[in-house]
């Protein structure tokens, strides 16, 4: 659900400008991750070989939850608190189905942790603040304009994300917090449209929190949440007038080693056709796991091929790192 363009626009000027209460600036509990990864890392072509963010500190053991593409094949984690305090940290857990990441800082920063709020209950046109590290642009105020299911091209969906502007440019695991300081989103994507309706509008997505509330247990106990592992095939695949086009296919992938090629055409998934880009993954992820054979039916110089991928976990296709 999203809200008109005046409508978002005015409440997001207002969120900016008209300063509401907010949570005292800076805030203790958000951190600064710096970020180094393992020689070789297979995510370092797309998101760098050190990476810079925010962390967000959810309990006095220094239990740090974060946007997992920053800690993705992490070599070391170093945290700086608001007064420069530096720790080091671990990567405690990963789930690529909502895109958290959890470290913990050994020993735990002395600060006030933020409390999780109910990313539920946030109104549309509500004003929130974005919090990150005073070095990674502080605090700002901004409105939420719309909330609706988010569809990515690294094989990636979740539902009902929240969509904020005015758009902030350092987002990377900022905090998303209501009006009485409770973390209710964590910052994934810089996005150009976020009403969705093809006007340029930017701003940001964030992972809502309640989506954190049921496996936090189990990122914290085994690094991942428990139950079958997501078929993965390693592509990237953009929407583009009506189709499911690849973009990329990952070296070495479940893809690339059954002969998908970019610029195939995914017409369908295991004798079903498919009509749109959240449609493939439903169909991908129902009913199968990592291993699990898959046919997909493609397009590739006008002629229709059918390719089985034996799926695998994404994890799995990293270089080797450390989930402590």
């Amino acid at each position: 659900m999203s809200v008109p363009l005046f409508s978002a626009a005015l409440a997001a000027w207002r969120a900016l400008n008209d300063a509401p209460p907010r949570p005292p600036v800076p805030i203790e509990g958000i951190v600064k991750l710096s970020i180094r990864v393992v020689e070789g890392g297979r995510t370092a072509d797309q998101l760098g070989g050190e990476r810079e963010g925010t962390g967000v500190v959810i309990d006095r053991d220094g239990l740090i939850l974060t946007i997992g593409y920053l800690v993705l094949e992490a070599a070391s984690v170093l945290v700086m608190t608001q007064d420069n305090r530096i720790y080091p940290a671990q990567v405690v857990g990963f789930d690529h189905a909502t895109g958290f990441g959890l470290l913990r800082a050994s020993p735990a920063p002395d600060c006030e942790p933020v409390a999780l709020g109910d990313s539920d209950h946030i109104a549309l046109l509500e004003s929130l603040t974005v919090a990150g590290h005073t070095a990674l642009g502080g605090a700002s105020g901004v409105a939420l304009v719309s909330r609706r299911r988010f569809v990515g091209w690294w094989e990636y969906m979740i539902d009902d994300a929240l969509f904020t502007a005015p758009p902030r440019y350092e987002h990377s695991g900022a905090a998303l917090l209501d009006s009485k300081g409770r973390l209710v989103g964590i910052a994934s994507l810089w996005v150009s449209d976020v009403l969705d309706t093809g006007a340029a509008f930017p701003g940001n997505m964030f992972v809502p929190i309640n989506l954190l509330k049921d496996i936090l247990d189990d990122l914290q106990q085994t690094g991942r949440r428990r139950g079958a592992l997501r078929p993965w095939l390693g592509i990237n695949a953009e929407y583009i007038d009506g189709h499911v086009v690849i973009s990329r296919v990952l070296p070495e992938s479940p893809a690339a080693q059954s002969g998908l090629q970019r610029g195939d055409i995914i017409l369908g998934i295991g004798g079903d056709s498919i009509g749109s880009h959240e449609e493939f993954y439903e169909r991908l992820w129902a009913g199968a796991s990592a291993g699990d054979d898959v046919t997909l039916h493609v397009v590739r110089d006008r002629v229709v091929k059918h390719l089985i991928v034996q799926t695998g976990d994404r994890i799995s296709y990293l270089k080797p790192w450390t989930i402590a």
